[in-house]
Order: structure tokens, then sequence, then C-alpha cells
């Protein structure tokens, strides 16, 4: 089952911050199978995504563009934008290889109704949003799967022992994957694995519950001065309201975000040793990597809305190929979602198209570039225009700036902003946006952040094929 073209094995977990394997330094996870997967690949330490919320990152990473360029910036969305570009699972399936899609796909509204399928160039599709019982039959592969296992979903959710492992929408998604895995497709494969965990909320089964003690746990990163500087940004969307630690039973609440983590490292073991077993490991790219982020509490926040601190926009990225990319190596330069994009399909050995944003990672992965300068600056957004016909949101247009050193976050539509030293404050805790003696430095990364803006998401028009 071997091909000139290596299959590529995409597991992409939700809302799963960066700082949360063991092998990259976080001593209160069990992430056994992943920590296998750092030691056999690259890791991209400081890999930001481009949107804090789920649709607009989602699109961002499948078509190669930002996503206000691509014009599909928020969550709820009832169509794709129809001057989009093929995403990339067609780009790579027009160019020969079988490809498969299980779980939480999101590009468009999952809300009151399946997921509308696009031209994505998926043969197989077994999707599954929001973990619930009333999707209509036939239109919900996980919850179809539940029922015909004889479990009721409703009922578990409510029991001492919520939904068991065993009908986990982590394990349905394994049990796919191993199901694809196995079969010969007769060409290269790529198998899209999208789990529906961490994402809130934060419920795992009681087996993987009780692995973690809340009492052990470190706790979020917050001061008490995070509540008044919350405040002066009240107005600006985000899910749930600021509080202190204990508001939020934040120590419990990230026990059980890294129970929910220890169940997919679990499923993810199953799926490599079915790769392993197949005999495919040898010719099988594997990359982990997550939409986006969660506060778990830093600054007093839970969740994700409009703000751009580390917890929710940076996250894990790491892809292995042993014996043809580089093995244990962390790469700590500047790195977007956009550039797995383009590296997926340099993978695939289909051309990048020209109006493709991100960067390809291959040469690092290669070892024949040096990864902690990839970079000069990295973005995300959160553009939530109000929908006269919706009530959602609050109308909040935001983006972020990152020079690898400086992080400018502008709040548009508010006329806030925040400004953060991250060689001296890694979390955040000192706004310099006022400060006296960083005016300077506030003005040139507005200036950069705005020509960014203007380059990066100005559609010009057509080809042009005269002077005028």
């Amino acid at each position: 089952m071997n091909h000139p073209r290596p299959n590529i094995l995409w597991y992409c977990t939700d809302q799963q911050r960066f700082d949360t394997i063991a092998a990259l330094g976080n001593s209160h996870v069990q992430t056994p199978a992943i920590d296998r997967l750092v030691g056999a690949g690259t890791s991209f330490t400081h890999t930001y995504c481009q949107s804090p919320i789920c649709t607009p990152s989602r699109s961002s990473v499948m078509t190669g563009l930002y996503p206000s360029r691509l014009g599909s910036t928020r969550n709820g969305n009832d169509t794709f934008p129809a001057m989009a570009p093929p995403l990339i699972s067609k780009l790579i399936a027009d160019s020969g290889y079988h490809c498969g899609m299980i779980g939480k796909f999101h590009l468009l509204s999952a809300g009151y109704r399946p997921e509308p399928r696009l031209d994505d160039g998926f043969s197989e599709w077994y999707h599954s949003h929001a973990p619930r019982d009333d999707w209509p039959a036939g239109s919900h592969d996980y919850a179809d799967w539940v029922r015909e296992g004889g479990g009721d979903l409703d009922a578990m959710r409510q029991s001492p022992d919520r939904v068991p492992s065993e009908f986990h929408q982590t394990r349905w998604a394994s049990d796919r994957a191993i199901d694809f895995i196995a079969r010969d497709h007769g060409k290269p494969w790529l198998l899209n694995i999208n789990v529906y965990d961490p994402h809130p909320p934060f419920v795992p089964p009681r087996a993987y519950a009780d692995r973690f003690d809340a009492e052990q746990m470190p706790g979020p990163y917050f001061k008490e001065s995070d509540l008044a500087h919350q405040a002066k940004l009240a107005s600006i969307d985000f899910q749930g309201e600021v509080g202190r630690p204990e508001d939020h039973d934040a120590k419990r609440v990230q026990a059980h975000y890294y129970a929910m983590i220890a169940q997919i490292d679990d499923q993810f073991s199953r799926i490599m040793d079915a790769l392993e077993d197949s005999g495919q490991a040898d010719n099988t790219v594997i990359i982990f990597t997550s939409d986006h982020g969660e506060m778990l509490g830093d600054h007093g926040l839970l969740q994700k809305g409009c703000r751009f601190y580390e917890g929710l926009v940076r996250v894990p990225l790491i892809v292995s190929w042993p014996g043809h990319f580089q093995q244990n190596r962390q790469s700590n330069g500047l790195v977007e979602l956009l550039d797995l994009s383009a590296t997926l399909l340099d993978i695939a050995a289909v051309e990048v198209p020209d109006y493709h944003q991100g960067r390809s990672l291959l040469p690092v992965l290669r070892g024949e570039a040096d990864g902690n300068k990839l970079r000069s600056s990295v973005r995300c957004e959160y553009f939530d225009a109000l929908d006269p016909q919706f009530t959602g949101g609050t109308g909040t247009f935001a983006t972020m700036y990152h020079d690898g050193r400086y992080k400018l976050s502008l709040y548009h539509d508010h006329h806030l902003g925040e400004l953060y030293d991250l060689q001296h404050d890694p979390w955040e805790f000192e706004d310099l946006f006022n400060s006296a003696n960083h005016q300077a430095i506030k003005h040139r990364l507005i200036a950069e952040s705005f020509d960014q803006h203007v380059i990066l998401t100005t559609q010009v028009g057509a080809k042009r094929i005269a002077p005028m």
C-alpha cells in the first residue's frame, strides 16, 4: 500500500492550547502518544491561528487565505463565499489522492442543521459536529454510531460518569480512522480527523476526570489587575464573564481540560498503532494541530472570543515523517496555520497556487532552512459585523500583529488596544499601549499592521491582460 507520494494523516483537535503537551514542557498533562510524535518529528512551537474562533480559522487553512481576504470571518454563516478558491482537499484529491474527512469540519454553520457539503474533494465523509442526540438519522455519522451501539447521548450526559470512552466522539473518530487506514485505496490517501474535544463543555468521561486532581493543577495565568484591565475591554465580544480563578473554579476546569486531552492522546495512540500495524507508517506524514486555543481562566477569561492572548491564538503544530523530516526538533520561529495549508499541498506535490498566502514549511522539515527564522510577523483577525437578522455578536472588528517580540492588538471600532513585550512579559500582564516609553514602538507596529492588512487582504481584481 506504499505509493511514490506519501499518505497524509492530519489530526486536528478543537480549541487546544499550545502549552498542553508533556514533551514540550507541561508536567501536569498526560500525553505519551503525542510525546512520541514530538520525538519523531518537528514541533513548531510558535504557531498562530488566523482567527481565535472556529469557522474563520478552519476556512483559512482550507483555502490558504486570511479570513478577511476570503470573506469568512465569523461562526454561524449560512453559505461559503461564492468566490472562494478550491479547498486544499479538493486540489489534493484532483491530484490523485483518496481523501477522507472524519469529525467536525465547520466551514459553514452546523447550527439547527447538518453542515452542508461543499465541493471538498472528500470521497469519504463521516461528519460529527456537536455531540448530541437530535441529529436526523443519516445526517450525523457519530450520532448514528452511538444509536447503533445502543447508546443514548442525552442520558449519558446526565449520568455521574458522563459519556464513557466507548461511546465518546473521540473514540468514534479513531474507529472510523482505523477502518480507513486498514483499506487499500489503490492510491495515496489524505485523512483529515477532526475531534470535538477539548472544546467546552469541559465534561470528560469520569474515568479520565479521576486521573487529574484539581488541587494539583497550577491554575491559570492571573493577577488581580486583570479584573480592571478586562473591565476596560468589556464591550468587546467574548464568551462568558470575567472572574477570578475561584469564581470559575478554574483548577477544576483545567483538570477536566487536561483529562479530555488525555483521552485524545489515548485515541491518537490507537490510530498511530493501526498505521504501524498496516505497514504504512514509513510512508505516511503525520500532522497534529488544533484550530485555536482556549483561555482556560487566563486573565479571568474562559473559552474564546475577541482576544489575542497566547493561550487563545497559539496552537500546537507537530509534523512527522521519519527518514524524511527532521526528528526531535523544535522550531521556534513564527508560523501561521496558513503555513500548514501550504505545507499540505507541498507534501502532496501539488503546486501551491499564486493566490495562496501561506508559506510551505517543507524546507524546515527537511533541514534545509533555519526553523528559528521563518516569518517576521504573524497576523490574527476577529471581524464580526452585526447581522440585522440575528442578534448574536457585537460588531467587533479587531486584529493582532506580532513581530516576534511585541504583540499589538487593536480593537478598531472601540478605539482600544493592547501592547505586550513578550520577551519580558510572556504571559501578557503589563499592557504597554499607553506607556509613554513605548509610544514610538506602538506607532511603528500600528503602521506595519496597517500596511500588512492592506497588502494581505485587498483583492485587486482579475488577472491583468493590458496596461489599461
